[in-house]
């Protein structure tokens, strides 16, 4: 099939509304994460002393961090669930679940067992002042017994955005946050604990989500015809699609995970000021991410399942319904930070010297949505498709022959030298990324691996 180019693949408003349907719940369901973060901060931030403070910020870090790296437990699920949601394969369905949950959970265990080698090695690299040292270590101890809750939660997350159901994930986060937020004010100010309150009210919300999940997983389940296999949960070859998926799937978000620390640290070398004004100013990104992600979820669904079916002529109108909403949505974002950059700047921070520091680099934050969006668009179409090797070789072509050379090549700029290669890096993942959208559609291969 030639690349889109009729208009045969417009969509029609049903589609549309589908689209939104699937959309608008993670949408709102993003906002709750740094809701929590907020909440977190607040509690522990009337504390007397500031060491606990910094204690649950370096210690939450770490893990955002170490769960981040196993995200593609959601990625890889959604887009093997959603093609076999396709082609009513309720076996199917009921296998990948499974196979997720076994997954997260060894890798979760894992993460228990080291919990002590992997906290000192990432305590080391961060190397924190010792009042804060300590108080980190503790938080550490206990926050990682929710590993195996957190990553069976991103394997259910993916399943039902699979299964195209993103009210019940909208459900989840919303619960599992707002139970953290109230479990942290009460360890804190009703048992009078400290970084070991709020880290407990993380894992016990962990643990309420993933059962809350499984009762949801339960009531789908008698909708879907198909019974459970035990056979392909025996076999290690049985797993050869999940690990090949998801290894390329890990390769990527590692080597994401590795930009923004560059980034960060490289805008550390620059001066105290530069660091915190890049801080706040990454506080956009996640605003863009949040937003953008929802219309990726949504063609990570639909994209997955009308491929299962094999509807070619679906899938293109899908993307493009898509497209059309990310970019609305990406100009809405221009149009916000233009007009509200500044104000957004000021209720993130209320040191004056800050806030003139990131207005100086507001102007790469506003264009970065329209450069950033068709990336975003891109990764959800790959996901669903499966086709996942094309986004760990574009995130690869992106950081080390576009982000890195930029970098290396504008260091007289200064920090406006270090946002030109992020803004390079998000454009050469849409520009290569639709370069293989396009050579996969003429030779027809979006059913063949990736």
């Amino acid at each position: 099939m030639r690349a889109v180019r009729s208009w045969r693949y417009w969509p029609d408003a049903g589609l549309h509304r589908r689209i939104w349907a699937l959309a608008w719940p993670m949408m709102l369901s993003n906002i709750t994460v740094p809701l929590l973060g907020l909440v977190d901060t607040a509690v522990i931030g009337h504390l007397p002393s500031p060491h606990y403070l910094g204690a649950v910020a370096v210690g939450s870090m770490i893990f955002s961090i170490l769960y981040w790296t196993f995200g593609f437990l959601r990625m890889g699920t959604t887009g093997m669930v959603a093609q076999a949601c396709g082609r009513n394969d309720g076996d199917a369905i009921r296998t990948l679940l499974a196979q997720s949950l076994i997954l997260a959970s060894g890798i979760g265990i894992l993460i228990i067992l080291l919990r002590t080698p992997l906290t000192e090695f990432a305590l080391y690299l961060m190397d924190p002042a010792a009042p804060v040292l300590e108080e980190a270590r503790n938080y550490a101890a206990i926050r990682a017994f929710g590993a195996p809750a957190m990553l069976c939660n991103y394997a259910l997350l993916g399943w039902f955005v699979g299964n195209q159901n993103t009210r019940v994930p909208l459900v989840l986060l919303t619960v599992s946050n707002l139970l953290n937020m109230l479990l942290n004010v009460f360890f804190v100010y009703g048992l009078g604990m400290h970084t070991d309150g709020v880290a407990l009210g993380s894992v016990i919300a962990e643990w309420a989500s993933l059962a809350l999940g499984l009762w949801f997983v339960h009531r789908m389940l008698g909708a879907i015809p198909g019974q459970w296999l035990t056979e392909p949960l025996k076999r290690l070859h049985s797993y050869s699609e999940m690990f090949r998926v998801n290894r390329y799937l890990f390769v990527r978000t590692v080597t994401l995970l590795l930009t923004l620390a560059f980034f960060t640290s490289q805008g550390a070398k620059q001066g105290t000021d530069i660091l915190s004004a890049n801080a706040v100013l990454l506080n956009f990104v996640m605003l863009i991410s949040n937003a953008l992600d929802g219309f990726a979820h949504a063609t990570e669904a639909l994209s997955g399942k009308v491929l299962g079916k094999g509807r070619r002529r679906e899938f293109y109108r899908t993307v493009v319904s898509a497209g059309i909403w990310s970019l609305v949505s990406a100009l809405l974002l221009v149009v916000i930070f233009a007009l509200s950059g500044n104000q957004i700047i000021a209720m993130l921070t209320g040191i004056e010297t800050i806030r003139h520091e990131a207005a100086i680099y507001l102007p790469w934050l506003i264009i970065m949505p329209l450069i950033g969006v068709w990336s975003f668009l891109l990764d959800g179409i790959f996901i669903g498709t499966t086709q996942v090797k094309a986004m760990q070789n574009t995130m690869l072509f992106s950081v080390f022959c576009v982000f890195a050379p930029v970098w290396w090549l504008s260091q007289p700029l200064g920090n406006h030298g270090l946002w030109m290669a992020l803004l390079s890096f998000f454009a050469a993942r849409g520009v290569s990324g639709a370069w293989v959208f396009r050579r996969i559609s003429r030779r027809d291969g979006w059913t063949s691996p990736g």
